[in-house]
Order: C-alpha cells, then structure tokens, then sequence
C-alpha cells in the first residue's frame, strides 16, 4: 500500500491537475470567476492547512521522501487535484437558487468526507502519513486516529467549498457577480474553509479529550 500511494502522490496530481483544470473549465464554458472557486480553493486549502498542521502545529507529519519539514511541498495538489475531479463528478449545474446552494453543500461534504476519510486510514496505515492526535496517543488503530479529525476537516471543508462553489453560480445567475462582489466572496469561501473545520475539529477535541488538539499528544507508554 505505501509503494501504491508513494507513486500516486507523483501520478495522480500530475494527470488530475490538468484533467480538472480542463474539466471545470469546459462546465464553465470559460468563464473564470466560478472556475477559479471550484479548481483553486482546494489547492490554497490543501497547502495552508495541512502545512500549519506539520510545520508549525507539528500535529501531522508526512513520511516521504521528497518534504519540506514535515509537509510534502506537492501536497496541494494532491488533495486539490483529486477534489476538484470529484466534485466536478457530482456537480450536475449550475446553481440558480438557494435550494441548489444547499444542495451543492450536503453533496460535496458527504463526498469528499467519505472518500478523503478512506484515503487517510490507508495513509494512515501505509506509514506515509503519521498523525499525533490522542487517539494515536492510546494506541488505537488508524481508522479511529482519522475518524478523530477527518470527518472534521474534509466534511466541514466540502460543506463550505460546495456551498461556496453555489453560491457563486446563484450570484452570476442573478448578474450580481462583479469583480468586487467576486473577490469578496471568493475570499469568504476561501476563509470559512480555512476556519469552520479547523474550529470544529478543536471544539470536538476540547469536548472529547480535553484539549484543543493543536499540539502533538505523547504516548502514555513509550513502547506502545
């Protein structure tokens, strides 16, 4: 499984990125205000916080060869590729209301939750990624260290980008998406995506574990 996704996080940005680039430009005809929400957010998302989380938290850390501290330099777009494929699979139009906005939020969070929470127990499990939560801290197996923090960031983080994503199209359709009008709320997508999962998964450990979970949590028992 390590050599598997050793070779997938070279491979599958280098054919996804192009493919999604392409991809969500032809659903957008061009247009690059909605195209920029749904192809670059993931990339910005994907390089801030997991490289908070290695560099400056030191919570995650990624065992491969090529690393910048303990983040992978690539990572951005091994995560944005592949999200922006998938969302690109379950987007079926553009959205012309608020129920649709809605909607876009519910799908792209059951999504990318489910499929992001299976790559990280297998990442999890193949030794490419380590994860310092209190769950790993208790010696408990992958699954629980990844379901102690996934759900969190990748279901909070595809609810935000989907509605995001929506909320855009609902703009343009209403002729109400003006640069100002697109910068703003490209920043607000941008920044509630940063903000809502990190704050829920530390609101969930404080009620959980009794801390925030942004510091490495040490094994009880060295030898464990």
């Amino acid at each position: 499984m390590k050599r598997a996704l050793s070779i997938y996080q070279y491979l599958g940005p280098a054919l996804l990125a192009p493919a999604s680039f392409l991809l969500w430009r032809r659903e957008y005809a061009g247009d690059w205000k909605p195209f920029a929400a749904a192809w670059l957010v993931p990339v910005l998302w994907a390089y801030i916080v997991p490289g908070i989380g290695t560099n400056r938290l030191k919570v995650w850390e990624f065992d491969t060869r090529l690393r910048l501290g303990r983040f992978r330099p690539h990572h951005g777009f091994v995560f944005g590729s592949a999200t922006a494929v998938l969302a690109w699979l379950v987007h079926t139009g553009r959205a012309h209301d608020l129920l649709a906005v809605a909607r876009n939020a519910l799908v792209m969070s059951s999504v990318l939750g489910f499929w992001n929470l299976l790559y990280e127990v297998k990442a999890l499990q193949s030794g490419i990624l380590r994860v310092y939560n209190q769950p790993w801290a208790e010696g408990k197996p992958e699954a629980v260290v990844a379901l102690d923090y996934a759900p969190w960031f990748f279901g909070d983080f595809g609810a935000v980008y989907g509605a995001g994503i929506g909320a855009i199209e609902w703009l343009e359709a209403r002729g109400s998406l003006s640069g100002p009008v697109f910068a703003l709320a490209f920043g607000l997508m941008l920044v509630l995506s940063l903000g809502l999962p990190s704050a829920g998964n530390m609101l969930q450990s404080r009620r959980r574990h009794g801390h925030w979970g942004t510091h490495p949590v040490e094994k009880k028992c060295p030898s464990a």
